[in-house]
C-alpha cells in the first residue's frame, strides 16, 4: 500500500474506542455483520428493466452468506422469462456478494437482486425476527397449491370498459354483468389445480370442472360474457 508524502510526514494519533458495526436483526438474533458469511435471512424484492417493459419479483433465502434458495417470477417480457430460467441455475450456491456481481442476464432480475441485497444487509429481511429463520423451501409458499405465481391481468378501454382476464383465483372464463352492464361476478379455472388433476389421470374436461369456481353474484347475472371475445 502506498502513502503520499503528506501522510508519511504526519505523526501517529491513536483512535478512540471501536465498537464495531451496529447490530442488525437476523433470524431472531442481533448480529454485528462484518463479513458476507455473517448474513442470513429470507426476503423478497421487485426489479424492473431499463425500458420498464417488464418486472421481476425475486425471493432469496440466505444462510451464512450463501444463497440456498431462489424463486424468480417475471412478467411482461418473453425474453425475461427465459432469463429467469438461467438465473435460477446461476444464483444458488453463490455468496450474497457473488450474486451482486453476477450478470443475471436480465435488467429486471439484476435490479431485483440489487434491491434484495440492500434489504438483507441492512437487516430488513422478512425473517429478521424469526428464530432460526425460515426453512429452505419457504419460498414456494407464496405460490400456493399448484405452484403457480399469483397474477392479476385486467384490461380496459374508455369505449368498452374493463375486462378481467386473470385474478388470484385463476384464469377468468366468464364475467357476469347486471342490467347496467356492471361486473358483479366471474367464473374462473385454477390452472395449477387443473394440471394437478390431469396429472392424476382425471379426464381433461372433468379436471377443468373440478378446478373451476365462481366469485361474487355470478348466479344473479343479467348477462354473461367471455372477456377475451366479447
Amino acid at each position: 500500500m502506498k502513502y503520499t508524502n503528506e501522510i508519511n510526514e504526519m505523526c501517529f494519533v491513536k483512535k478512540g474506542a471501536y465498537h464495531g458495526p451496529a447490530p442488525i436483526p437476523e433470524e431472531g438474533k442481533w448480529v454485528q455483520a462484518k463479513e458476507i458469511k455473517d448474513i442470513s435471512g429470507l426476503t423478497h424484492g421487485i426489479g424492473w428493466c431499463a425500458p420498464q417493459q417488464g418486472a421481476c419479483k425475486l425471493t432469496l433465502n440466505i444462510k451464512n452468506g450463501i444463497i440456498e434458495e431462489a424463486l424468480i417470477e417475471t412478467i411482461g417480457c418473453s425474453g425475461m422469462t427465459h432469463s429467469a430460467a438461467m438465473a435460477s441455475e446461476i444464483l444458488i450456491g453463490k455468496t450474497l456478494l457473488e450474486g451482486l456481481n453476477t450478470d443475471l442476464v436480465c435488467d429486471a432480475i439484476n435490479t431485483a437482486y440489487r434491491e434484495l441485497f440492500l434489504q438483507i444487509v441492512y437487516g430488513r429481511s422478512q425473517s429478521a425476527f424469526s428464530e432460526d429463520g425460515l426453512a429452505i423451501g419457504s419460498g414456494l409458499e407464496d405460490l400456493g397449491k399448484g405452484l403457480r405465481s399469483q397474477i392479476g391481468t385486467c384490461y380496459s378501454t374508455k369505449l368498452k370498459g374493463p375486462r378481467y382476464l386473470e385474478l388470484s383465483e385463476g384464469y377468468i372464463t366468464e364475467i357476469a354483468l347486471d342490467e347496467d352492464n356492471q361486473i358483479i361476478g366471474y367464473k374462473y379455472v385454477n390452472i395449477g389445480k387443473m394440471m394437478d388433476n390431469i396429472k392424476a389421470k382425471i379426464e381433461p374436461m372433468e379436471a377443468i370442472k373440478k378446478a373451476s369456481g365462481q366469485y361474487g353474484r355470478f348466479d344473479e347475472a343479467f348477462k354473461i360474457i367471455d372477456p377475451r371475445k366479447q
